[in-house]
């Protein structure tokens, strides 16, 4: 019996829990003896359902993982344990965990001391006590071999994928307007947009945000620039279907991001034929390979100028669009989910 620790059912969806359930869809299919292990508060009902993921236990979030879920598995004959979402159990062994980056350690400022410290003390033992550990791009495999010294051979990359829910839908005309996803926080670099969009000197393209706008968090001076300019909006967050709509109806989606261990947007803006400008920093060149066109993340007028360059130029929209397609073809679900089956059968 091989378990799947779900306790990503009881978080909203973000990346980590995108990857963590479309892995999880594909290895129910690939590996019949698989089972999916949560806590009681779930909150993505339709995806426990499709898994027949099993309640356990009585606690919820960290004290489920390092106490209820242990204590299930050790009663069960302590069968191999997966873990797809950061977290694992520390003190038990026969597991294989996935870290997706290490942001915690390069952005500290992005995160709360108590978050800090924990996954700071928590991220080492997770890595040593696991028979192997996964990540999402060769980037932040070297990230984690190089910060906590870890055997090369111990770390095994299995990228992210699109949905296929991902494809291009007519939009009905409207104003024409940039798009950028993400949460707000200083890694992603929307000061660097927001900056970059202000030196535009047209009126032709709005810019839409999809993302939550946490104003205890963010910088005070991005939130009055994003709330001062009337080209600027800010639309929360959305359903996939309404992120589908806008991915397809964009003039080009920007992604300056500091720091990605991976990045799905800008596979999920190019799977809606939408053509995309990204970072030259992190993961996002491995990522994105010759079907983006790259900026400085640390260079507002390069930001700025790629903008300019990309919506006055038909021609290089459309070879983008076209190379877009071709870098999406090559990550799919199935084939990441059979990486993580290959690591399961060397332990079997």
């Amino acid at each position: 019996m091989i378990y799947i620790n779900a306790r990503f059912l009881t978080q909203s969806i973000t990346g980590v829990q995108r990857y963590s359930l479309e892995i999880s869809l594909q290895l129910k299919k690939l590996l019949p003896e698989v089972r999916f292990v949560t806590p009681h508060n779930i909150v993505q009902h339709e995806a426990a359902a499709a898994l027949g993921a099993e309640v356990i236990g009585s606690r919820t979030g960290h004290a489920w993982e390092q106490i209820d879920l242990p204590l299930f598995l050790k009663k069960n004959g302590s069968p191999l344990l997966v873990n797809l979402a950061n977290t694992a159990p520390l003190f038990y062994r026969n597991k294989i965990s996935t870290l997706h980056d290490i942001a915690f350690e390069r952005f500290p400022e992005n995160f709360s001391w108590k978050f800090r410290l924990a996954y700071q003390l928590a991220t080492p033992r997770t890595i040593k006590s696991s028979l192997k550990v996964i990540t999402v791009s060769e980037f932040s495999k070297g990230e984690i071999c190089d910060i906590y010294k870890t055997p090369p051979s111990k770390v095994v990359v299995v990228p992210n994928a699109v949905s296929e829910l991902f494809q291009p839908q007519p939009q009905e005309a409207h104003e024409p307007y940039l798009l950028a996803v993400s949460s707000l926080n200083q890694q992603k670099n929307f000061h660097g947009l927001i900056g970059a969009f202000s030196l535009l000197k047209q009126n032709s393209h709005k810019l839409y945000i999809v993302g939550s706008l946490n104003k205890n968090f963010a910088d005070p001076g991005l939130v009055e620039k994003i709330e001062s300019d009337s080209r600027i909006k800010l639309l929360g967050r959305v359903s996939d279907e309404q992120l589908i709509g806008y991915y397809s109806g964009a003039a080009a989606f920007i992604y300056p991001s500091f720091y990605e261990g991976f990045g799905i947007p800008p596979l999920e803006a190019q799977a809606c034929d939408c053509p995309v400008i990204v970072a030259n920093a992190a993961s996002l060149p491995e990522v994105c390979g010759d079907s983006a066109l790259y900026c400085s993340p640390y260079d507002i007028n390069d930001i700025a100028a790629k903008i300019e360059q990309l919506i006055s130029n038909p021609a290089l929209a459309q070879s983008l669009k076209e190379k877009g397609r071709a870098n999406v073809a090559r990550f799919s679900w199935e084939t990441s989910a059979n990486g993580v089956l290959q690591v399961i059968r060397e332990f079997q």
